[in-house]
C-alpha cells in the first residue's frame, strides 16, 4: 500500500492524515546533540539523565511525541518519533533510552479511559509516564477498584515520571489472560535504586515499589484488549495514534536508540580512524588498509539495512493507524522479527567498528566503549531479542501447532 492509496482511503477526513515526517521535531533533537554529549559522562555516573539535559528535552517538547493535540502534544507519527529518539541517541544512549520509554509509556496512558486520561493530563498536560508490562504485584479486589502492592524492576526513566503504568494480574476466568496495566500517580510509589549495570547506566532503570495503594477501575486496562488495539479511549475515530498497534509500537520504540548509537559510532570512526597508523604493519594510515576498508564498509552496510528495516516497520504502523485497523498477525510477527534483526545488525556493526578502531576503543574514556556497552544492553531487552523474534515470525509463517510464545 502506498501513501497515495492511504490518502485516497481517508479522503473526506483530511485532518486525520498528517505529513508522514516532521523534520522540525527531528531538528530539535539534532540541535541538542552537543549538550547531550557534554553531559553524557555525568548521566552515566549519576545513573540518571543529567537535569540540564532533561530540562532541555522538556523545553524542546520532546517528551510528548505521541500525546494527542488536545493535551498539547505533537501526535507525531511512529516514523517521526523514531527519528527524534534516534537523534537523541546520537548524543547519548542512556538519555535516548529514558526518553524512548517515557514517550511510549506516556502514549500508553493516552489509550486509557477518558477519566484516566484526565487524571494524568488534566492538571499537567506535560505529564510523563514510566512503565513495566510484567505483573509484579499482589492485588485485592475492593469497592471500586483494587488494592495493589508489588515491585517492578527495570523501569527506565522512572526518576522523571509523574505516573507509572504497571502490570498487574487480575482475577479472570480460567484460560483468560489475566494481565492488565494500571496507572499509579507519583505519590503512590517509591523508587528503589537497583540499576547497577555496565551499559545504559544513565537510563535510571530502577525498581518501582508500590505498597497497599488503591487503583480505581477507570485506571485499569486489560492487556489483551490493548494488544488488539481495542483501547478504552473514546478518541479512536479522530486520533491516529489511538489506533497504533500496541506491541509493535512498544517493541519498535526500543530500537530507536540503537539506530542513534550506530550513527554515533560511525561518525566517531570516520572522524578518527582514517589517519590512524595501523600498529605492526606498514600502513601509516588506516584509510589505506584493506582490512579496515572492508570492516567499515561492512559496518556501514549493516547500519543501512537496520535503518531500512526500522523505517519500513514504522511506516507499516503509521499506515495502519491512519486506516484505523490492526496489522494482521503475519505483519505484526514480521515487525517483531525485524525489531530484533535491527538490534542484531547494529550490535554486529558496532563490533566491526571497534575492531577497526583497535583495543583502545574499550578504554573507559573512549566514547566508543560507552556506545558498545549501551548497544549490548539495549539489544537484550525481552521485546528486542532477535532469537525470540525469529521464532515468533517462523511460527506464524509455518502455522505451528502450539501457536505463539510471545505477544505480537
Amino acid at each position: 500500500m502506498t501513501i497515495s492509496d492511504i490518502q485516497t482511503s481517508v479522503r473526506g477526513d483530511q485532518d486525520f492524515f498528517v505529513p508522514h515526517f516532521d523534520q522540525e521535531l527531528v531538528a530539535r533533537a539534532t540541535a541538542l546533540i552537543p549538550l547531550i554529549r557534554e553531559h553524557a559522562s555525568e548521566t552515566s555516573e549519576n545513573r540518571a539523565v543529567s537535569p540540564i539535559v532533561m530540562k532541555a528535552l522538556e523545553d524542546a517538547e520532546l517528551f510528548n511525541l505521541f500525546v494527542p493535540r488536545r493535551f498539547g502534544g505533537h501526535e507525531a507519527s511512529m516514523r517521526t518519533s523514531m527519528e527524534v529518539l534516534a537523534e537523541i541517541a546520537r548524543g547519548d544512549g542512556s538519555t535516548a533510552w529514558a526518553a524512548s520509554l517515557l514517550n511510549v509509556c506516556t502514549w500508553f496512558a493516552t489509550t486509557f479511559s477518558e477519566q484516566a486520561q484526565e487524571d494524568v493530563f488534566g492538571q499537567n498536560p506535560r505529564a510523563r509516564v514510566a512503565g513495566i508490562f510484567t505483573p509484579g504485584s499482589t492485588m485485592t479486589r475492593v469497592d471500586g477498584g483494587y488494592l495493589v502492592s508489588g515491585r517492578w524492576p527495570y523501569s527506565s526513566g522512572s526518576f522523571a515520571a509523574d505516573w507509572a503504568a504497571l502490570g498487574i494480574a487480575m482475577e479472570v476466568p480460567e484460560g483468560e489472560d489475566p494481565r492488565a496495566l494500571a496507572l499509579f500517580s507519583r505519590d503512590q510509589f517509591t523508587i528503589e535504586p537497583t540499576w547497577y549495570v555496565t551499559g545504559m547506566k544513565g537510563s535510571g532503570s530502577d525498581t518501582i515499589v508500590v505498597e497497599d495503594q488503591f487503583v480505581p477501575d477507570h485506571r485499569v486496562q486489560r492487556f489483551v484488549n490493548m494488544r488488539e488495539a481495542e483501547y478504552l479511549t473514546p478518541y479512536q475515530a479522530t486520533e491516529r495514534n489511538s489506533n497504533m498497534a500496541f506491541i509493535p509500537v512498544a517493541a519498535l520504540v526500543l530500537i530507536s536508540p540503537q539506530l542513534g548509537l550506530a550513527r554515533h559510532a560511525l561518525e566517531v570512526t570516520l572522524k578518527k580512524l582514517p589517519e590512524k597508523p595501523v600498529a605492526y604493519t606498514r600502513y601509516t594510515a588506516a584509510k589505506n588498509s584493506p582490512s579496515h576498508q572492508l570492516g567499515v564498509a561492512q559496518a556501514a552496510t549493516k547500519f543501512q539495512l537496520a535503518e531500512l528495516l526500522a523505517g519500513n516497520a514504522a511506516d507499516i504502523i503509521d499506515h495502519h493507524a491512519i486506516l484505523r485497523d490492526l496489522p494482521d498477525q503475519v505483519t505484526r510477527a514480521q515487525i517483531r522479527n525485524d525489531t530484533g534483526i535491527v538490534a542484531e545488525l547494529v550490535k554486529d556493526g558496532i563490533d566491526l567498528l571497534l575492531t577497526a578502531n583497535g583495543a583502545g576503543s574499550f578504554a573507559e574514556v573512549n566514547v566508543l566503549s560507552r556506545i558498545w556497552r549501551d548497544a549490548e544492553i539495549a539489544g537484550r531487552h525481552a521485546y528486542v531479542s532477535p532469537e525470540v523474534g525469529k521464532e515468533v515470525y517462523g511460527r506464524v509463517l509455518l502455522g505451528a501447532d502450539d501457536g505463539l510464545t510471545m505477544d505480537i
